[in-house]
């Protein structure tokens, strides 16, 4: 497989009972990072499979827009915007995942002159030979196909891997730069894997491995073609943990790795609003109020300007994090044994005393458990957490056909945060909100269209 080491084609699909990844899989994930012809700050994806790279760069993609762009107008950008901001985001990715400053950064380029056209672009328009990439979308007429969005015809999965370059780069600077002079690469044929090959490269094989649960799991399905939880962790955190829940957790002998540190984006799942799973503080609570919403299938994004979802906790939702970090199972209450424990860990006063008459109060009957709910009354009792009651929301999907009349647009509308169910302002029970309401469980969503966004 030429310069590009087999052992990340392994890592990435696995090693396939028939040998070789489906040319449908490959396929589906060899397009670019293209901008919607309709919304000039959302990527497009054409296929399902490639949201677990395009969700997340997206999400930061917003991230740097809303955050730390000067201009009136989040939702407009011209093609130089696009490019800078699009570079600057991918080059935050690769710094994240890079595992020590002085072992440097890979890119995985096309190898000199093997940058492909695709078949159908060939046909329709003319330019030389050493061009890689077409014109940019605007520029294009509304009957050219989609630019670079799909790999060539008859490029393969093999043939892929045997025209691939890797270029070291020793600082931020370097790295900055390099990014931005293959900006042509990153939204050409394959851009998507050439930038994922990047980031795997720049945190390192045996690195990735031992964060992974199971080494053996590749981070894309080579079956369905989804990307992994690690995969997902990988871009959004830089460390390719399989858990989404705060610290490591043992479990007969074995250390599950979690999150370790605040995320500047977060992550939300339906599968949590099924119980197959908790997300913990780390991803739930971002530096950004920026959150991927995962389903089944498929990653979007739900974001806000409102900075005060994400202000530094209050004391009762410090408690609430505590107090949750020793119920792994989510019951809604703790042996009495570790009451103590508990208010140690939030540096209330722990002694002994005092601590049995805590619990007397909060165990009347005598039943060997500390409820949250009391605990939380009994120790924090009317505190505010400064959310809004109300505030104007956005949601992303990159897939075209999940948008009203295929148009990548975000949907508007507004939230309300109650803090207690209200029947009289109950809105749609939809998957969006059963997923957001594993944050905020009393969320209700007036969106501007018709109908509701959808989460797959």
């Amino acid at each position: 497989m030429s310069e590009l080491n087999k052992e990340v084609v392994d890592l990435v699909w696995g090693k396939p009972s028939g040998g070789g990844v489906s040319t449908s899989i490959f396929r589906r994930w060899s397009q670019g990072f293209v901008f919607s012809e309709h919304e000039q700050t959302a990527l497009k994806q054409f296929e399902g499979g490639p949201c677990a790279v395009i969700a997340p760069v997206q999400a930061f993609l917003l991230k740097n827009i809303l955050f730390n762009r000067e201009s009136s107008n989040w939702r407009q950008m011209s093609e130089e915007e696009q490019k800078t901001a699009l570079c600057s985001t991918l080059s935050e990715i690769l710094e994240s995942a890079c595992a020590s400053a002085s072992t440097g950064f890979c890119l995985v380029t096309w190898a000199k002159g093997q940058s492909p056209h695709t078949s159908t672009l060939s046909k329709t328009q003319t330019q030389p030979q050493t061009q890689a990439v077409p014109k940019p979308e605007s520029s294009q007429t509304p009957q050219d196909p989609q630019p670079t969005a799909l790999a060539a015809e008859d490029l393969g999965f093999e043939q892929f891997h045997s025209v691939l370059h890797k270029r070291a780069v020793l600082s931020v600077s370097d790295l900055r730069e390099e990014v931005l002079s293959l900006y042509q690469s990153w939204r050409g044929c394959c851009g998507v894997l050439l930038f994922l090959y990047s980031v795997i490269l720049t945190k390192g094989i045996e690195n990735i491995r031992n964060e992974i649960q199971d080494p053996t799991e590749p981070l894309i399905d080579p079956i369905h073609g989804h990307g992994s939880q690690s995969l997902v962790n990988l871009l959004v955190t830089g460390h390719a943990v399989s858990n989404v829940w705060d610290g490591d957790r043992e479990c007969s002998g074995m250390k599950l790795h979690g999150i370790h540190k605040q995320a500047s984006v977060g992550f939300l799942t339906l599968m949590e609003s099924l119980r197959y799973c908790k997300v913990g503080a780390f991803l739930k609570s971002p530096k950004f109020p920026i959150w991927i919403l995962g389903s089944e299938t498929h990653l979007s994004v739900f974001f806000t300007k409102e900075m005060l979802l994400v202000a530094p906790e209050c004391p009762s939702e410090q408690a609430r994090r505590v107090f949750q970090s020793f119920d792994p199972e989510d019951n809604g209450f703790i042996p009495e044994s570790l009451l103590e424990d508990v208010m140690k860990a939030l540096d209330l006063v722990s002694e002994p005393e005092y601590v049995s008459l805590v619990k007397s109060k909060l165990d009347p009957e005598s039943l060997g458990i500390i409820l949250l709910g009391p605990f939380l009354l009994e120790f924090f009792p009317d505190q505010d957490s400064g959310i809004p009651d109300s505030f104007p929301v956005y949601h992303y999907n990159g897939l075209k056909q999940s948008n009203h009349k295929e148009r990548v647009e975000y949907v508007e509308g507004t939230a309300l945060v109650l803090g207690f169910e209200d029947p009289m302002v109950r809105t749609d029970d939809t998957p969006v909100k059963r997923c957001l309401q594993t944050k905020w469980p009393y969320i209700e969503l007036l969106w501007t269209t018709n109908r509701s966004p959808s989460l797959n």
